[in-house]
């Protein structure tokens, strides 16, 4: 026991706490990118509405969240102690500096990683928090998120209308009307969200910007898995 808590208290043992987590961020960059990529979906949003439902309320899901939750600050905090220890290993920097991207983003590194922290409590803020504080909070005051009903005609599988809700409590549902021939959805329409926070050009640019930190973050990793 004494020598697998050594291995990991170890410098090699926290970079290796840090791929790991690093590797598991990374899966789950993939999928949620290909569920936000439903966005383009020429679809009112509802196959993107769906996705962030599942995303919040199944059961396994929501336990991978909370790994991930983990993995963030695992992942923030052996940054923030190895870089310390990095520091007071070489005090003085190397007397000759390169200008490969690479190189840019190893020195850089508490830069990119305090933006993409706060890309991620932003972002955690605009979406996920506005998403569930209905559900938290249900006497507050205000506006809540809107739902969305979707009518899909079952015999040929096309959306026939979408239309936004008065406000109101709803739940997501799905449900057949056999009489029509209709599939009717309920959803909260988180893609009303995304469409009113990026029609901020300011906020536009700051995705960018973080997109571009996130780009040379994962730059860094992988050289440094080479």
């Amino acid at each position: 026991m004494s020598e697998f808590k050594q291995t990991f208290n170890s410098s090699l043992g926290k970079k290796l706490i840090m791929a790991l987590t690093g590797l598991f961020l990374c899966t789950f960059l993939i999928v949620h990118l290909s569920g936000n990529l439903s966005l383009f979906k020429h679809d009112n949003g509802q196959a993107f509405n769906a996705y962030a439902n599942f995303m919040t309320h199944f059961p396994p899901i929501r336990v991978v969240s909370y790994l991930l939750y983990l993995s963030i600050i695992v992942h923030s905090v052996y940054a923030l102690i190895l870089t310390i220890n990095n520091r007071k290993a070489r005090p003085v920097s190397y007397a000759v500096q390169t200008k490969s991207p690479v190189s840019y983003s190893s020195k850089n590194m508490g830069l990119l990683g305090s933006i993409l922290l706060l890309f991620i409590v932003i972002h955690m803020k605009d979406f996920w928090f506005k998403y569930h504080q209905d559900e938290w909070f249900k006497n507050r005051d205000g506006a809540k998120m809107p739902f969305k009903e979707y009518r899909t005609d079952l015999r040929t599988g096309k959306l026939i209308s979408a239309k936004q809700l008065p406000q109101g409590e709803y739940e997501y549902t799905k449900y057949v009307d056999a009489n029509k021939q209709q599939e009717i959805t309920i959803a909260k329409d988180l893609q009303a969200q995304v469409i009113f926070s990026f029609a901020s050009p300011i906020y536009v640019i700051f995705y960018v910007i973080a997109m571009a930190a996130l780009s040379f973050h994962l730059l860094h990793g992988f050289q440094s898995s080479w």
